[in-house]
């Protein structure tokens, strides 16, 4: 015995009204539960539909759902951290690496010779503005496809929304730059500016690669975890 269509979209219905927001997600869970109802018929032909949904669901917990949602983030989560990963170890290859290496110097030569906390401030305030615009723009998106009532994917979200995140990564040196005289210690130390100026192109690098380089692959990935995605979004 086989659920038919309207069943097969009451259980989409289902896991939206326990909290799953999220087409890929819906699609797995409505799998699980439709194999699950259809093996529970074959043991009790006569049993509900509903009787036999809310057996199974019985079997999520109290939180129902929401465990499989965590997990589910979590994996997508650290995918989204190894393409970070991936496209970072790509600059400290040849060529790029000279890249890296050249704005390095760039950077300490400059450093040395403008007053070192304004210059300093100056472009980590550049980076975390940049960075809350893209955040805005992100959050808009998201926004905008649940008043339309798109279909929303976890993995996309995450590439949509990640970029937010980069607004923060430079806390440190703001702390460092609050509670540490670096000029001084740059001066006697040019280790130290050596240091910090590579520490910063890789936080413009990091910031690079998560608000353009992984949104403009962002099709690319998407189609990599969800085969269907494409033909759901024509």
């Amino acid at each position: 015995m086989k659920l038919t269509a309207a069943q097969i979209d009451r259980l989409y219905e289902f896991t939206r009204q326990h909290y799953v927001e999220w087409y890929d997600l819906q699609t797995e869970l409505v799998d699980h539960l439709a194999n699950a109802i259809e093996a529970q018929w074959q043991e009790n032909p006569k049993l509900d539909f509903e009787a036999a949904l809310k057996n199974e669901f019985k079997k999520f917990g109290v939180f129902g759902f929401m465990d499989v949602v965590e997990k589910r983030q979590f994996a997508l989560n650290k995918r989204y951290n190894n393409l970070i990963w991936m496209h970072f170890k790509t600059f400290f290859k040849i060529p790029q690496v000279f890249g890296v290496i050249l704005s390095t110097l760039l950077f300490a030569q400059t450093l040395r010779f403008i007053y070192f906390d304004g210059i300093f401030s100056a472009l980590l305030l550049i980076g975390m503005t940049f960075s809350s615009v893209y955040a805005i723009k992100s959050t808009y998106q998201i926004n905008r496809k649940k008043k339309e009532n798109k279909k929303r994917w976890l993995f996309e979200e995450i590439l949509n929304s990640y970029g937010s995140m980069s607004a923060f990564m430079s806390l440190p040196f703001y702390v460092l730059n609050t509670f540490f005289r670096f000029r001084e210690t740059v001066l006697e130390k040019p280790i130290v500016l050596y240091i910090l100026s590579l520490g910063i192109v890789m936080y413009y690098l990091a910031v690079y690669i998560v608000i353009k380089i992984i949104p403009a692959k962002a099709k690319e990935y998407l189609n990599e975890t969800y085969p269907e995605y494409s033909l759901v979004n024509e």
